[in-house]
């Protein structure tokens, strides 16, 4: 699948069919998050991959966000203490760093045919006694991940022209 294809067909995914993801396609999905860039490449992301049908369940009681029935959840966190060695931008750039890991694991899961949805509605200390998360790891983000009952229409996106700036504000791009 070109790259491209991949971008503009991602959607995000909340009606899965009951059919469970192979551990070879979820490790493919992990290992994609850990190849996102870091800054300073200081990798102070941690993931947590849930895929016992009870304990997806008990996450779903604290996600409001959290619909369907998917397979698989993967929980993202930051360490705190890894983000430290950023400095000041350490909490933040940890949590663009997390964005970017999102991303390509849902990617990835698309060009396998599998769907995703991320979700920051869930209680955070409820996940973390849930899933045993001590207390210098952030819980951000949680990724649902199954096989779509059906694929979203694409929404329409604003024209280039209306978002990009060339050299300064308000001189529009026209290419």
């Amino acid at each position: 699948m070109e790259l491209i294809t991949a971008i503009k067909g991602r959607r995000a995914v909340r009606r899965f069919r009951e059919e469970p993801i192979s551990l070879e396609h979820l490790k493919k999905i992990l290992e994609a998050g850990i190849w996102a860039p870091s800054g300073s490449n200081i990798q102070a992301w941690k993931f947590i991959l849930v895929t016992d049908k009870e304990n997806i369940e008990k996450i779903k009681l604290i996600s409001p966000g959290l619909f369907g029935n998917p397979q698989a959840l993967i929980v993202l966190c930051i360490n705190k203490k890894r983000a430290e060695k950023g400095g000041k931008l350490g909490e933040n750039t940890a949590l663009m760093d997390i964005s970017m890991a999102a991303q390509n694991m849902m990617l990835l899961a698309y060009s396998l045919g599998i769907g995703s949805c991320p979700v920051v509605s869930f209680n955070k200390t409820a996940i973390r006694e849930l899933l045993n998360i001590p207390e210098h790891v952030d819980p951000v983000l949680i990724l649902s991940f199954g096989y779509p009952k059906f694929w979203p229409k694409a929404p329409r996106r604003r024209p280039l022209k209306e978002v990009v700036h060339v050299e300064e504000y308000g001189k529009h791009f026209e290419g």
